[in-house]
């Protein structure tokens, strides 16, 4: 299965930037992998409980944790919003909320468009 990602104006691609080059090269397999494989596993790809369409991707290098907030769209779209690295074992409400908000957002203008 392939899989088209696609980031949802620039929260991501700034928090990836911002990363050194070894964070970004796992980041990148990670994302590899949810691009190709048929059923990516949970530890890397998981829902969002009480959340209607939002998942995280969870990566894990160095002992850092980095969170990245998505939803799909059209089955094999996968739409980045924000990421952050975890830094406690709860996520940041703030975090939380702006991908909820991004998440709305899309697919508001998505919507509109049609």
């Amino acid at each position: 299965m392939i899989r088209e990602i696609k980031f949802y104006k620039n929260y991501f691609i700034e928090f990836y930037l911002a990363l050194d080059y070894k964070d970004q090269e796992k980041i990148d397999y990670v994302l590899n992998m949810i691009r190709t494989l048929h059923q990516v596993p949970v530890r890397f790809l998981k829902h969002i409980q009480d959340s209607e369409g939002l998942y995280e991707i969870r990566i894990s290098h160095s002992r850092i944790a980095f969170r990245i907030f998505c939803c799909f769209d059209k089955g094999n779209i996968i739409i980045l919003f924000n990421g952050f690295i975890k830094k406690q074992s709860k996520t940041p409400k703030t975090e939380l909320d702006l991908a909820i908000k991004l998440m709305n957002q899309y697919f508001n203008e998505k919507r509109n468009k049609s």
